[in-house]
């Protein structure tokens, strides 16, 4: 497969099969999006409906506009963008609820700081694609309110979680299937990529730079293995690891999301720096990827591997491969990527009725999992497409 073939396989998958689904198959009537199909592909009305999934809805849809300028995309961000607004946002304690019921009103009102990132992430690129400053105005607020709550003035990072008035709060994870630690590197991942793009939306602003670049440098000084270049998963509030666990999929992610931050800061030193990490990252993600070109979820502290090959472990793979290739001049990174694009579009993709599965499991398909919901959106794979693009063309 050529390079141009490629870039143009990605395109159509974009915009003929993922987006097209959520247009199709998940617009709620009644406001915003519907928050479930299932892996079997049927809608469940009533489910209740996440702040990341409309987040992530939001920075897709705003994305996919600035890339193509194609009008239904806008309609799509300004339905997520007005939803998120009038609902998600709390108007009394600033940050944004965790969850609504199928009906918009408070599930779960508790601040995850990772649900208050993406939310800029949305915003921000909306902000881009539309010049929208009222969505410019509330990233840079839920910045400020990141940075008042969550942030580690002492030891440095940002904390997972807090009540709704901003007191401790006992259980902090993400989900059921996390430690509870009160630091984890996919928070810091997450909060490090909105607050990039919210540079781009403010380039002259010093405290989005600084934080930006404090980041980056506590990814590079205290998250990653220093001897594997994995990336620690949990830590307690001084830095102390608390897994031996090993995420493939964050490890890829990570090495491209990261030298986007550093590029983005225009900081020669720590462009240099970020590099030299970042390939080491890279490689070490690399030891998950299998002979076909598709990337194992992850390996447990007792060694054990989770061979489940998720669909957003197998985007970030795709992506990580092409920076390898585009930033760090490793030249068969581009055929590796391809051939786990090959992967994707023969397992993972659903050609019949759009959108990626979950998972296999083996040579079989997930159809437990989610098709859409609280954690499956059209972000990583859709990312993947853009960002793919964008370097190929």
């Amino acid at each position: 497969m050529t390079r141009e073939q490629f870039r143009q396989e990605i395109l159509d998958n974009l915009n003929k099969n993922i987006l097209p689904y959520w247009i199709n198959c998940m617009v709620d009537p009644a406001g915003g999006f519907y928050g479930r199909r299932d892996g079997c592909d049927r809608l469940v009305v009533d489910s209740a409906k996440g702040a990341i999934l409309n987040a992530r809805i939001l920075w897709t849809f705003s994305a996919a506009y600035l890339a193509t300028g194609r009008e239904i995309y806008k309609d799509m961000a300004g339905r997520a963008f007005e939803y998120i607004r009038d609902n998600f946002i709390d108007k009394e304690f600033g940050g944004v609820y965790w969850s609504l019921d199928s009906d918009g009103k408070v599930l779960d009102d508790k601040k995850q700081f990772y649900a208050i990132g993406f939310t800029i992430y949305g915003m921000s690129e909306y902000a881009r694609a539309t010049g929208s400053e009222e969505a410019a105005k509330i990233a840079y607020e839920l910045f400020e309110t990141i940075e008042r709550y969550s942030r580690d003035h002492e030891n440095g990072g940002y904390w997972e979680a807090m009540t709704r008035d901003w007191k401790p709060i006992g259980d902090m994870r993400l989900s059921d299937k996390d430690d509870n630690a009160s630091k984890t590197m996919n928070t810091h991942l997450h909060i490090l990529e909105p607050y990039t793009n919210l540079l781009r939306v403010y380039p002259k602003d010093e405290k989005v730079r600084n934080a930006v670049v404090e980041l980056v440098h506590l990814f590079l000084d205290r998250i990653e293995d220093k001897h594997s270049g994995h990336l620690g998963l949990f830590f307690n509030d001084d830095w102390t690891r608390r897994d031996h666990e090993i995420s493939y999929g964050h490890d890829i992610e990570a090495s491209w999301l990261l030298l986007e931050a550093a590029l983005e800061t225009n900081d020669r030193e720590l462009i240099k720096k970020t590099l030299k990490h970042t390939r080491k990252i890279a490689y070490a993600a690399l030891e998950g990827r299998c002979y076909d070109g598709s990337m194992v979820y992850e390996r447990h502290a007792s060694g054990h591997y989770d061979n489940d090959k998720h669909w957003w472990v197998q985007a970030e793979n795709v992506i990580g491969q092409v920076y390898l290739w585009r930033y760090h001049g490793v030249e068969e990174a581009l055929d590796m990527a391809i051939q786990s694009w090959e992967y994707i579009k023969n397992n993972i993709v659903d050609k019949e009725n759009g959108e990626w599965i979950w998972s296999r499991k083996g040579f079989d398909k997930n159809l437990t999992d989610d098709k859409a919901g609280f954690w499956k959106c059209p972000y990583h794979n859709s990312r993947m497409c853009l960002e793919v693009s964008r370097i190929l063309g």
